[in-house]
């Protein structure tokens, strides 16, 4: 196999066409067979092989730089740059990173996890590499779903007006994860179906290689070609923007990608501008179907052998806020090119008047929710945690500062599992309950996700957050009575004991209420409570087991700093509290690597065994001091 003999990208400029087009087979072969063990981002990938070999064929990695945008597209990279022989660890525990990661290749010039990074990055590099003089050309590959996000025009506003060595290829194949959306979908869709433009376009470049010569006559030829060109497509927005524009290129045509990024190269040292390439691609391509681009091809999952207890809580949020929605007309529904991520697809299909799908666009979503409260609708935004980082200035800004009620469903909060250190959502408490006003809640199991989703509803002039885990309800969490409002910054006592108080937010109650029973056997007797709210804590529980037990243990699914553990540091201090015991279980001041969400949770120590066994060790080691100060004092 012609795969087996490839180790970097140099091996691929000996092969003849007809041996890249057998490689890209293999190359497919591969993936599929992979993902099908371990579960990845298939769709994209698939999409992008031809590009993909036509792009290391062409440009010298990793001297000269390819920069892929958010990663899904990049397996068939990772195949050919050395990683052949790992690729079945990919997204596992000590294995390779689904997205790319500077740290494990010197051909991934640039780490991504978010979607619309590509173009900055590639332009900073060229940039660079202008001015040392150097004339080397960067690559972006941007997905079409990307473009769809605000940072991606700004870095090609920025780029059409220098002269740095930039190309950009934009791997168009008309989907992110849900079906794109808006204007510039539209605009491409455009281009991709004009055939009358790409074959006359060739025919009328055809004829002006045979004018004769004479600077007025190509020049004649050159207003020919623009005009004709401006006619069918009406504008070009990305020479208007200050590129060189080459395409819609077949994407799956490898002998027209290699002459075309052959003649971007001679464009770059030519006109001394930025070079656009557009490729048009199909996801999912060589999978077997009618529709081998469809959203089930963009990620597929690992064969499990156990079976889900419960459904997903994205699952359970759907249709809770389809019921709220029922029964309140002015609820609405937003996410950021997520709805089958977040489930509300469900929602659209009850309601589609009232869903919005506004792409890869996390920042105008919130302000987009925002303007939508202002005229007094109930908006609800369901963001992944580590994209609604994004959304940090819109919060405060255009949300919080205005005391507007906008609901704020934090999807993916805490391990995410496979995806890995650029999608944990392990800083959204931090950063959300530093917002005056802001209330922030977390739920233990399904049936207290829609009863604070409920209570979110019913809040007015301030945002509220909701933050929930990808994982399955546990079993025993399943809706059984209908919604009911919960106090505002009220917790619930589960379970008491007079050694240590646990007080647990969101996924971490339940395996500390387990951790409990375990400390029982080695005879400590722990209360346990459900904070429910980071914000605003309960000032009365809080204190009361600080008097009461004199140990407090805090247990989150967040980085410490400035997260749950903080808040509740904070309220000892308030009520003059500071001097008691308090250790504070919560994810490492570390980026976390990528697994299965179970085996996170067990190498940082948060399951059930793990917090047992800390708080344990902690307990002992205070009775021992306790000891030790009254045998002295």
């Amino acid at each position: 196999m012609i795969i087996e003999t490839i180790d970097s990208p140099a091996g691929l400029r000996d092969l003849s066409v007809e041996q890249l087009e057998i490689l890209a087979r293999e190359v497919r072969d591969e993936m599929v067979r992979v993902t099908a063990k371990t579960g990845g981002h298939l769709g994209a990938g698939l999409g992008a092989v031809e590009l993909t070999l036509a792009l290391h064929r062409t440009f010298e990695s990793p001297r000269e730089k390819i920069v892929w945008d958010v990663g899904h597209q990049a397996y068939p990279h990772k195949l050919l740059t050395g990683r052949r022989e790992r690729f079945e660890t990919i997204r596992q525990l000590g294995g390779i990173s689904g997205f790319l990661s500077r740290d494990e290749s010197e051909h991934d010039a640039f780490g991504a996890g978010h979607a619309s990074t590509s173009v900055s990055a590639a332009l900073g590099m060229a940039v660079a590499n202008e001015l040392r003089g150097e004339r080397t050309p960067v690559v972006a590959v941007i997905g079409d779903g990307a473009l769809t996000g605000g940072m991606a025009y700004e870095a090609l506003n920025n780029a059409g007006q220098m002269t740095a060595p930039l190309i950009v290829v934009l791997n168009d194949n008309a989907m992110s994860i849900s079906p794109n959306v808006g204007g510039i979908t539209r605009y491409l869709n455009r281009i991709r179906s004009n055939a009358q433009y790409n074959q006359l376009k060739g025919l009328t470049e055809a004829a002006l290689e045979r004018l004769p010569a004479g600077d007025y006559l190509v020049e004649i030829g050159r207003r020919m070609k623009d005009g004709f060109k401006e006619f069918v497509v009406h504008s070009m927005i990305w020479e208007e923007l200050g590129f060189k524009y080459l395409g819609p290129v077949d994407g799956h045509d490898l002998p027209t990608l290699l002459e075309t990024f052959a003649q971007a190269r001679r464009m770059l040292a030519e006109w001394r501008k930025p070079v656009f390439v557009h490729v048009v691609t199909e996801k999912g391509h060589g999978m077997p179907g009618p529709d081998p681009s469809r959203q089930g091809w963009h990620s597929v999952s690992a064969p499990s052998s156990s079976k889900p207890v419960g459904p997903k809580y994205q699952d359970v949020f759907a249709q809770a806020l389809i019921t709220l929605a029922g029964r309140d007309e002015r609820v609405v529904a937003i996410t950021a090119a997520m709805a089958s991520g977040t489930s509300l697809d469900k929602f659209q299909q009850v309601f589609p008047k009232r869903f919005f799908d506004v792409g890869i666009a996390e920042q105008h979503a919130v302000t987009f929710a925002a303007g939508l409260a202002c005229q007094g609708l109930r908006p609800v935004a369901a963001i992944y945690s580590t994209f609604l980082q994004r959304a940090f200035d819109q919060i405060i800004h255009d949300v919080a500062v205005q005391d507007l009620h906008v609901v704020l469903c934090v999807d993916r909060a805490g391990l995410v599992g496979e995806d890995g250190a650029p999608q944990h959502g392990a800083f959204d408490v931090g950063y959300l309950r530093m917002i005056p006003g802001m209330i922030l809640m977390a739920p233990k199991n399904g049936e207290e996700l829609r009863d604070m989703l409920w209570t979110a509803a019913q809040q007015s002039g301030r945002p509220v957050a909701v933050r929930y885990p990808r994982a399955n309800v546990p079993e025993e969490s399943l809706p059984a009575r209908g919604p009911r409002i919960l106090e505002i910054g009220v917790a619930e006592q589960l379970r008491a004991g007079g050694d240590v108080a646990i007080v647990a937010l969101g996924t971490m109650v339940l395996p500390a209420l387990a951790a409990a029973e375990q400390l029982a056997q080695d005879g400590i007797s722990a209360t346990v409570v459900n904070a429910r709210f980071a914000c605003p804590l309960d000032e009365r529980v809080i204190p009361g087991l600080a008097r009461s037990v004199g140990r407090i243990v805090t247990v989150e699914e967040n980085v410490p700093m400035g997260g749950f553990g903080s808040a509740v540091s904070e309220c000892l201090g308030r009520h003059q509290l500071s001097a008691t015991p308090h250790l504070r279980l919560a994810l490492p001041e570390t980026f976390v690597t990528h697994g299965k969400r179970d085996e996170l949770l067990k190498l940082v120590g948060l399951d059930t065994a793990g917090i047992a066994r800390r708080v344990l060790d902690w307990v002992k080691t205070q009775q021992r001091q306790d000891i030790h100060q009254r045998q002295f004092s």
